[in-house]
């Protein structure tokens, strides 16, 4: 079957593998891994694998988890809580514990990174310090 073909079939709209992954900008075999772990479920059409809307909203959320630096397995409980609660209350709960805790992670990491960003900045103080010293010292016109 052919691109064309999969385009044309009726119903939702329907992706290959190969549209995704333009899409997204990942790679094939990305694609395949999120179906492994049970992301993804496409049909298929002999060796096509063809992917639905919701395949594809799903892998518009998982590239936005990642973004964010949630593991696949986050992700994935996050994607299954909504097959249990078409309400999205559990699911949302779920998120804000993952926000906060990955705020929290992120601002520790915010903190370490200025100090040693001051660290650097007092390094290379003193490095210019003693460059300039020992220029001086070296010049005979002063």
């Amino acid at each position: 079957m052919t691109v064309d073909a999969v385009s044309s079939l009726p119903g939702e709209p329907r992706h290959t593998i190969g549209e995704l992954a333009e899409e997204f900008g990942l790679t094939l075999r990305c694609i395949r891994y999120y179906e492994d772990e049970g992301l993804l479920s496409p049909q298929h059409i002999g060796k096509t694998r063809i992917y639905s809307r919701a395949d594809h909203a799903r892998l518009k959320l998982i590239c936005r988890g990642k973004r964010l630096g949630f593991s696949i397995a986050e992700i994935k409980e996050f994607i299954d809580l909504y097959a249990v609660d078409h309400s999205q209350a559990e699911q949302m709960q779920f998120l804000l514990g993952l926000a906060r805790r990955r705020m929290q992670a992120l601002t520790t990491q915010m903190a370490d990174v200025r100090q040693t960003l001051t660290e650097l900045q007092q390094i290379e103080r003193d490095i210019l310090k003693h460059l300039q010293r020992n220029s001086a010292e070296k010049d005979p016109n002063s």
